[in-house]
């Protein structure tokens, strides 16, 4: 059996950047690569699982970002026998919602969170693909605030460290792998 330390070397092996995408200067770290290759899904679904147990032990819900935290958030939660709860782009929760709006490395937009989806006082494991320039994690904490609930951890499979995206968070970051 593998460490946690050889899981993570191979899915660095396994990840692919494409330069210049979606614009000019950005280099983007393509986590379908890693989905797409049974064994790299399965190292990663085990280390997600076992760093939100480490990191988050006491937690009542997983939030998942969109699109992306939809992919790992959903299969946190389920393994640990808690709900998951989306925070989606503008316009596509019904019902209620709270909205924030929130500034990406290449432009801005609107998150949201339906409202009543999590109690007074919930603790909150959020859930994406990666951390950049922090405003979308940063947006998903205040909805999950405005809530009435409090972010016990972010949790990433990558974080761009050059972009000092965890300086804007009040919750502590987790992640995987940092480039």
């Amino acid at each position: 059996m593998s460490s946690d330390k050889e899981d993570i070397e191979f899915l660095k092996g396994c990840l692919k950047s494409y330069p210049d995408f979606p614009n000019k200067g950005i280099l983007f770290q393509d986590i379908f690569s890693l989905l797409s290759q049974p064994e790299a899904f399965g190292k990663l679904k085990k280390l997600l699982v076992s760093r939100a147990k480490t990191v988050a032990p006491q937690i009542d819900v997983v939030v998942g970002l969109d699109s992306r935290g939809f992919l790992f958030g959903p299969i946190i939660a389920l393994e640990l026998g808690i709900p998951f709860l989306p925070v989606r782009k503008k316009g596509k929760l019904p019902g209620k919602v709270f909205t924030e709006s929130y500034q990406l490395e290449y432009g801005e937009d609107i998150l949201e969170m339906q409202d009543g989806v999590i109690k007074e006082g919930q603790k909150a494991l959020i859930v994406d693909d990666l951390i950049a320039t922090g405003g979308t994690m940063e947006a998903a904490c205040k909805l999950v605030q405005r809530a009435g609930g409090s972010v016990s951890c972010c949790l990433v499979v990558i974080e761009l460290t050059e972009l000092r995206g965890r300086e804007k968070l009040v919750a502590p970051v987790e992640y995987l792998m940092q480039y």
